[in-house]
């Protein structure tokens, strides 16, 4: 998922360059939403690693 972050950020990065606003911010808006899910499921298997998933 963070690879997935990474490539829409280089995407709204390269549309902001050549002057493509609405996709620049599109894909920067997409690039957020995932950068935010993984940072969420990092914290959690985190969390629940050391409590849940222990053995």
């Amino acid at each position: 998922m963070l690879r997935w972050a990474a490539i829409f950020l280089v995407i709204a990065i390269i549309a902001a360059i050549f002057g493509f606003g609405g996709i620049a911010e599109g894909a920067a808006d997409i690039a957020k939403v995932l950068f935010f899910i993984f940072l969420i499921g990092l914290v959690l298997v985190l969390v629940l690693g050391g409590t849940l998933f222990k053995k």
